[in-house]
């Protein structure tokens, strides 16, 4: 009796941990959002963006100052923001399912070579099908880039995934080596395209590989953010299996668990949200690969905990980044691509320094 009621006490504890640390990341969101939206060419308070976002465009509110500064909160800031957000969220819970899939907590998309197929594939069709997309119709043509990193990405993380199977076994030396492998295929090709592209598209094919929100519109948005929601309602239901998944396949595998099912199901999640994400931002790097391992070293290893916490601290992380990348060098605008890879770099090489030890 007194273990059950010490087990039960442990139990409610975790809860009540997991609760209190989702709480705080969401407080962190909010408070990066509000920073996000504030600062640039245009400074705002906190007050006065909370005032404009309470009053969207097309309703009169009497606490609304300034109309000018509304549109550009609600024209240039908030889609940015917003799409900040859920692109900060889907990388994170993609190298959170990634790291779980492969049982590593060096694997991240980028590292396996989603992003590289997700980006030749966006790549292709911006140098080869520009004139093919804008013949289409306007709901259809925006589909048409996402839906083409969406396949790359997949492709390339299928043939991954083959590759390091032996034997109805994976092997993490082999992963890691076969992404390497398909990431120098995938930049070659990428090479390939720059050089045969014309100088308004060479220019726009450099600055989106370095990775930057750009300048979105709510047009875009609600094509994209459905499928981002796929990827994350998706990725939550794997939690339960994922960690089944810490014992490894066989355990899994007599735990009830349909390993080559959730295999399926979650390169299909990982290749969807990274391809729509790469198709709209470009290639951000190590967002997916910092953030679930600093929610496993802070909190648990629990998916359950993990993958929501990486939704809210990759958010966060991504939408402060691209508010500092914003105004660092103002007027002018650093890719946000090149700021999370000397932030996460250094943190992956500190990784593997400690798995050396």
């Amino acid at each position: 009796m007194t273990f059950q009621i010490s087990a039960k006490d442990e139990a409610k504890r975790l809860r009540l941990r997991r609760r209190l640390v989702l709480l705080i990341l969401s407080a962190v969101v909010v408070m990066s959002s509000a920073l996000a939206v504030g600062i640039g060419a245009l400074g705002l308070s906190f007050v006065d963006c909370v005032s404009y976002v309470l009053a969207p465009p097309g309703f009169s509110a009497p606490w609304v100052a300034d109309e000018f500064e509304r549109n550009v909160i609600w024209t240039l800031r908030m889609p940015r923001v917003v799409l900040g957000l859920c692109v900060g969220a889907v990388l994170a819970v993609s190298g959170a399912v990634m790291q779980g899939l492969f049982r590593n907590p060096l694997a991240e998309p980028g590292l396996l070579g989603v992003s590289s197929g997700a980006a030749l594939a966006a790549a292709t069709v911006i140098v080869l099908g520009g004139d093919f997309i804008a013949s289409l119709p306007t709901p259809y043509g925006q589909l048409v880039l996402p839906l083409a990193a969406f396949f790359g990405g997949a492709v390339c993380t299928y043939l991954v995934y083959g590759v390091s199977l032996s034997n109805g076994r994976l092997s993490i030396s082999t992963m890691l080596l076969a992404g390497i492998a398909f990431n120098a295929i995938g930049f070659s090709f990428l090479g390939f395209l720059q050089y045969i592209a014309d100088d308004g598209e060479l220019r726009s094919l450099t600055f989106w590989m370095l990775g930057s929100l750009g300048d979105p519109t709510w047009s875009e948005l609600s094509v994209v953010i459905p499928l981002l929601a796929i990827t994350l309602v998706g990725s939550y239901w794997l939690a339960r299996p994922l960690n089944c998944f810490l014992l490894g396949e066989v355990e899994a595998m007599h735990l009830g668990i349909p390993i080559q099912r959730v295999n399926r199901i979650a390169i299909c999640l990982v290749a969807l949200g990274v391809g729509v994400c790469v198709s709209m931002t470009g290639m951000i790097g190590f967002i997916g690969l910092v953030t679930p391992h600093l929610l496993r070293l802070a909190v648990s290893p629990d998916h359950r905990i993990v993958i929501p916490g990486a939704a809210l601290l990759g958010a966060a992380l991504l939408v402060s980044a691209d508010a500092v990348a914003r105004t660092v060098v103002a007027p002018a605008e650093l890719p946000v691509g090149i700021l999370t890879t000397l932030i996460g770099a250094p943190f992956f090489l500190f990784l593997l320094i400690k798995a050396r030890r």
